[in-house]
């Protein structure tokens, strides 16, 4: 038997973490989004009042989940008082193991009896964050996609330690967010990083041996393989930091062809780490890199 998810709490409100929290008020799930960083839990309340305006607006969504929505979610600044009634805690920290693990410690000690832990991590061990606590059945990933509200996929990686309950438990919560859910055995990064990391890697070492431009390589796999983004549009979305945090993991846990190119390195080595520093394989004005 599916066991019921009433409350999800959602443990920080950066990018992910603030999207996280929109797609599970979007499910009709009382949520609670924690942050340290009170500035950083007002602008996610913004964004989300605002992400909803424009769902509404381009016929995305129905003005009576908006209007329900804004009822189900609340803040707190601090992990013990977020997860104290959580069903789900999701949590979307910065891809430091330490931290995570950290964080699955304090939820086995905090959290009720029966409360399923997850990360949204895009990368990382679920095995190694849980190793700590005692209800290893009982943890799990949700790794969503950037921007949440848009971006129809979550993967669900089970370890093996990962009961079927909870499973079945985390994809009908994605199916009431609204989303396509694929169930992934847990490797290093799962399907989609896996596969995206060797398309970005390739695209760099082109780019390094001149044998295209970045607009043309990104025209090419937009109009030639029909993706959305091309990969240097991708990654400085993303970061060109996290991408070679990523690319380093997996170079230790699955080899030599994952080896990060050593253009996207020493980009991020001159701080060009994308968007968000205005400057990554492109550049950007001030006002695409606010907010």
């Amino acid at each position: 038997m599916t066991r019921e998810i009433k409350t999800i709490a959602v443990i920080g409100a950066g990018t992910m973490g603030r999207g996280i929290a929109y797609a599970s008020v979007f499910g009709g799930y009382a949520t609670v989004l924690e942050d340290i960083s009170a500035k950083m839990l007002e602008e996610s309340l913004c964004w989300i009042t605002q992400a909803f305006a424009e769902g509404v607006s381009r016929g995305k969504v129905d003005a009576n989940i908006r209007d329900r929505a804004a009822g189900l979610l609340s803040t707190a600044n601090s992990v013990q008082d977020a997860i104290r009634d959580a069903d789900l805690i999701i949590e979307a920290v910065p891809e430091e193991m330490e931290m995570k693990m950290e964080l699955f410690t304090i939820f086995d000690k905090f959290a009720k009896p029966e409360t399923i832990f997850a990360s949204n991590t895009s990368s990382l061990s679920i095995s190694d964050m849980s190793e700590l606590t005692v209800s290893r059945d009982r943890c799990i990933g949700m790794h969503f996609f950037n921007p949440v509200p848009k971006m129809k996929l979550i993967e669900v990686v089970k370890t093996p330690f990962t009961s079927e309950s909870t499973v079945a438990a985390c994809i009908e919560v994605g199916q009431r967010m609204g989303k396509e859910v694929v169930v992934v055995q847990e490797s290093p990064g799962f399907i989609t990083t896996r596969v995206n990391a060797l398309i970005g890697n390739e695209a760099f070492a082109m780019l390094e041996a001149g044998i295209a431009s970045a607009q043309d390589i990104d025209k090419a796999l937009k109009l030639g393989l029909n993706h959305p983004m091309g990969p240097f549009e991708l990654v400085d979305l993303v970061g060109l930091d996290v991408r070679l945090s990523i690319l380093e993991y997996l170079h230790q846990t699955l080899g030599e062809k994952y080896r990060p190119n050593a253009l996207l390195k020493r980009y991020v080595q001159e701080g060009r780490l994308g968007r968000k520093s205005g400057r990554g394989v492109y550049e950007y004005a001030k006002q695409e890199t606010s907010g």
